[in-house]
């Protein structure tokens, strides 16, 4: 099992979950992050961190967000690895908690 990033980080690309992984399993791209699968452990230390709630555990994921499994896989693969914290997008707070993001998404 892993834990998934969706859509409630596109655009808000928070990083305090960056600080709490223990290997290294982040990945960043332009305006979201992304977990690698075959990094992650299942340490749980990422999802109460998200301030977006954007982390999710592979068996919470609903019908819809089953394909953010595949784009972290895809994307951990080409996305640099990151570790430590950064600063968030001077408007991240104006997307948290917005639904239908995945439009926004930069490769």
């Amino acid at each position: 099992m892993t834990f998934v990033v969706t859509e409630q980080c596109i655009r808000c690309k928070y990083t305090d979950c960056v600080e709490v992984c223990p290997v290294d399993c982040f990945h960043e791209g332009p305006n979201m992050l992304v977990i690698d699968p075959d990094e992650c452990i299942d340490c749980t230390l990422c999802e109460p961190e998200c301030p977006a709630e954007a982390i999710k555990s592979e068996d919470d994921l609903s019908d819809d967000e089953q394909q953010y499994l595949e784009l972290n896989r895809e994307l951990s693969k080409v996305w640099p690895t990151i570790n430590e914290m950064g600063t968030p997008p001077a408007d991240a707070d104006e997307w948290k908690g917005k639904d239908d993001k995945l439009q926004y998404l930069e490769r």
